[in-house]
């Protein structure tokens, strides 16, 4: 991919981005003055939750399949799994 194609990809509608973007504007807004805090952390659970139950339906459960998918380790997709009590 050249530089121009990079540009491209960049001007092209992303939706997932796009909805992110909406939510954590309308959150900023909900909080009405009060400081944010770990909002990194609080973006991450929310979009890897429900992330990681839609991939693994979509493979029918099977964990191996699913981590190919996500492109992670089966082992990482195990932890995760674990953390958002998923298993």
């Amino acid at each position: 991919m050249n530089h121009n194609d990079d540009r491209a990809v960049s001007s092209v509608s992303d939706p997932i981005a796009e909805a992110i973007a909406a939510s954590l504007e309308q959150y900023f807004q909900d909080l009405d003055g009060e400081a944010p805090c770990a909002v990194y952390d609080m973006v991450l659970a929310r979009v890897e939750k429900p992330l990681l139950t839609l991939v693994l339906a979509r493979v029918d459960g099977n964990q191996t399949r699913a981590a190919e998918v996500l492109g992670i380790n089966r082992n990482t997709l195990r932890k995760k799994l674990q953390t958002y009590d998923l298993l």
